[in-house]
């Protein structure tokens, strides 16, 4: 106990610097000079607090925090909310010439290296869940059953889950549970009258899931998740990270307005 060196930046410093680097992404070098430390002491500090972010979870009332997918399960069946699901990927450095996997880390979608998580928010766009991030070539849905959310809400309480056409199929295994655009019946020459009808479903399923988008778009102006300075070990801890703070400002600016 107690052996080893000690910080010479105190925890509030070590703090603001993480907040600092997560929002703006600026380099450990400039935090160094503005904190009058070591290039490797902002370093270390932004590695312990990152991880103890990433564990606070997001919050949706004062002291009440969802860590894990089955507590947002259980939270959204209990408040009979509906929930909102949606993948988001983060362009990463190419992996080293020589790894097995380098191939699983290219988009199938972008033509790019990235991982990909999986955001789950609320009817109103606040993340309640940020999963760990898995290879670009990861398809939605398989990153969805490794998350082991059709059981999840196969034996978890009734909850309405709001999702795009990359997740068609899941409705089925989870009866009903999870609502994805209609599939198309025709798929060259369809009657006027079946394009209408497509279209109108397909715009009311995205009027009620657009929300999740502005979530995704919320986490994404987070300067660290864009410029790719980090390490692709670091991404999991970043983006839980950031879906806990957005998620306890939403709630916090949802307090502020009830009292005004």
């Amino acid at each position: 106990m107690g052996a080893g060196a000690k910080h010479r930046m105190v925890f509030i410093d070590r703090l603001l610097a993480t907040l600092v680097h997560l929002r703006h992404g600026v380099t450990h070098h400039v935090l160094a000079c503005w904190f009058g430390a070591d290039r490797s002491t902002v370093t270390r500090a932004i590695g312990e607090v990152r991880p103890l972010l990433a564990e606070r979870g997001c919050t949706i009332s004062p002291g009440v925090r969802l860590r894990t997918l089955a507590e947002v399960v259980d939270h959204l069946g209990q408040a009979g909310k509906t929930g909102i699901i949606d993948g988001t990927e983060n362009q990463i450095r190419r992996p080293a010439i020589g790894r097995k996997d380098r191939d699983k880390f290219i988009s199938g979608k972008n033509k790019q290296n990235a991982v990909k998580a999986m955001v789950f928010t609320d009817g109103d766009g606040r993340p309640l869940f940020c999963s760990p991030p898995r290879p670009g070539s990861c398809a939605d849905i398989t990153h969805a059953r490794k998350l082991r959310l059709v059981k999840l809400l196969a034996d978890g309480p009734p909850v309405e889950i709001l999702a795009d056409a990359g997740y068609q199929g899941l409705g089925a295994q989870t009866g009903g549970r999870v609502v994805t655009p209609p599939h198309r019946k025709f798929k060259k020459n369809a009657p006027d009258w079946y394009e209408e009808m497509d279209e109108r479903q397909r715009k009311a399923h995205s009027s009620r899931r657009i929300r999740v988008e502005h979530g995704i778009a919320h986490l994404q102006n987070w300067r660290v998740l864009v410029r790719r300075l980090g390490r692709r070990e670091h991404m999991d801890h970043t983006l839980q990270a950031i879906a806990g703070l957005l998620s306890q400002q939403q709630t916090a600016d949802r307090i502020l307005a009830r009292q005004a």
